[in-house]
Formats: C-alpha cells, sequence, structure tokens
C-alpha cells in the first residue's frame, strides 16, 4: 500500500478506502480509521515499511470498513482508540452491532463483522472543538447521518477527514448511497462549508482542495435528492417497503444471488422510504396487517 503526502504531517495509505495519518515524531503515528479486515496484512505492511507505529486510531465511525482492525491494534500494539459514545455502543455487542447491520440475523452478523466488537480507550467529546489525542490536537466536527455517531476531524495540519459524511466525485453515480439518515446527512454536510481548510480527504478514494469543496457538496446534496425522487416515482400503486425496494433494485440493475447483499439494498432502500415519509411526499396505509406506502400531498 502506497502512502502518500497530503501536507505537513498529514498522510494517507492507499488501501480499500485511503487512511489518513498523521505523524507524531518518533516513529509514531495517529491513524484516522483502520480499515477493513481484508486490508490488515497490507496496512500492518505499509507501517512497516515506513517505520511507523499506530500510536492511535481515531476512528470516524464504527462501519466494517472503518474500524475493522481496531481490536487488532489495540491488543498487538497497544494503540488507543478513539470514538464517540454512540459508535462505541455499537462495537460493544453483537446485538448493538446488529443495529448497523439492521436486516442481516445474528449470526451473519457475528460471522461477517464480529471483528467490529472491541472497547475503544478514549471517548471523543460530544461537542465540536479541540481533541487533544496521543499528544497532537485535532479539531472534531460531529456529523451525523451516516451514521448515529460520525465525526470528521481536522488534523494540526488543517487537512479535513471528513470519512463517509461526504462522497468523493468518483463516486457520485452511487446507485444507492447509505445514510441512516438522509435527513440529517443533508445537515451534516452543509455544516462542512465554513470549515476553510486546506484539502478534504474523503475516505472512498478522493482528495479535494478546500476551493473544490462546496462544489463538492453541492454534489452530494444534489445525488440524494435526485435518488429519493426517482424512487418516489417508483411508487405508482400502494406498495409495501419489500416492493418499493425490489423496483428500485430493478431500476438500477442492482442483481445479485447473495442473500445478504439484497438484504443490504433492502436496508439502503428503507431510509430513502424513511426520508420521503418524514418529508410527507410518502404516506402510510395499512392493510391485514402491513404498511403500505403511498405517495403523499406533498409529492
Amino acid at each position: 500500500m502506497k502512502l502518500t503526502q497530503i501536507k505537513g504531517n498529514t498522510w494517507v495509505i492507499e488501501a480499500s478506502q485511503l487512511i489518513p495519518l498523521y505523524k507524531l515524531g518518533d516513529g509514531r503515528c495517529v491513524l484516522l480509521d483502520s480499515g477493513l479486515l481484508s486490508d490488515r496484512e497490507g496496512l500492518e505492511e505499509a507501517l512497516r515499511a515506513n517505520r511507523l507505529t499506530p500510536a492511535g486510531v481515531l476512528c470516524s465511525h464504527a462501519h466494517v470498513d472503518h474500524c475493522a482492525n481496531n481490536g487488532y491494534f489495540q491488543e498487538k500494539y497497544g494503540t488507543k482508540i478513539a470514538l464517540t459514545s454512540p459508535e462505541a455502543g455499537m462495537c460493544s455487542s453483537l446485538l448493538t452491532l446488529k443495529c448497523y447491520f439492521l436486516t442481516l440475523t445474528p449470526e451473519t452478523v457475528e460471522r461477517e463483522s464480529g471483528c467490529m466488537l472491541h472497547t475503544p480507550d478514549v471517548i471523543i467529546p460530544p461537542a465540536d472543538g479541540p481533541f487533544s489525542f496521543c499528544g497532537a490536537e485535532f479539531q472534531i466536527v460531529h456529523t451525523p447521518g451516516h451514521s448515529s455517531g460520525h465525526v470528521c476531524a481536522v488534523t494540526p495540519d488543517n487537512v479535513c477527514y471528513t470519512a463517509d459524511a461526504v462522497l468523493s466525485a468518483e463516486l457520485l453515480g452511487a446507485k444507492l448511497p447509505y445514510n441512516l439518515s438522509q435527513r440529517m446527512a443533508l445537515g451534516s454536510r452543509e455544516k462542512l462549508r465554513g470549515l476553510g481548510c486546506g484539502a478534504y480527504v474523503m475516505a472512498h478514494r478522493g482528495v479535494c482542495s478546500g476551493a473544490g469543496f462546496n462544489a463538492l457538496i453541492d454534489a452530494n446534496q444534489e445525488l440524494i435528492h435526485r435518488r429519493a425522487e426517482e424512487i418516489l416515482q417508483l411508487v405508482d400503486h400502494p406498495m409495501t417497503a419489500s416492493q418499493i425496494d425490489e423496483a428500485a433494485c430493478v431500476r438500477y440493475q442492482l442483481f445479485t444471488r447473495r442473500p445478504s447483499r439484497a438484504l443490504r439494498f433492502e436496508r439502503n432502500v428503507r431510509f430513502f422510504i424513511e426520508y420521503l415519509t418524514d418529508g410527507g411526499r410518502l404516506e402510510e396505509l395499512c392493510r391485514n396487517g402491513a404498511v403500505y406506502y403511498v405517495r403523499g400531498e406533498n409529492s
């Protein structure tokens, strides 16, 4: 895995996603997330090749592609792990972890993502502001929406790691962008407009200059509104959430033979249904004990 300098002591490791790190000196660094389980060997090799030891992981949120190696680094290197309290709670047991996967069975969650279970050493404060960690001072910006306790971190070099709060330009064709709350994710992106950082690192393969960041936020917001409108147009008669999900999978050609993958599609579609329902564009009604959705007055 390649290390690329962003600015000063802020670098990124090019794993399955971009994992920023901040060099502390004397061979230590703070990782901003720890990546997928499958990234572990390459991530360790990249650190060894650059004579770096992970003193800490300032973790943006508890999703499997961002924290799967937290517990491993904690045990092997004595790495200090920092998470917000909602994300720490998510990683505390299989049942709380299931809240993230939602549609998957507990045994599937354990088999596929049990590596996420760990107890952080430090809880990130619930308010925005400075956060001293492993001898360096970061700025924390709380950006809930993608997950309940998602945060962005600004390094001492004024480089912001947006994690999954913002999609990179390369991913603006995403068919079903995941957000636990689309409304809150929209609000969190607006909050990031005024940071004034010199560079922004998106977890999923993108680095943006400060000058281009507002346009990227605009494109992110437009993507969510467009997908919501497309899903709304699929509801041309009373439909269950599963029927809307099937129609969306046909619309976006999301065909799979793996039930666990299909269940993830259903989860993502449901979050758009919830967004449309809260906005009055879909309404709920009951038939034979089942919930159906119809277009609302605001649609």
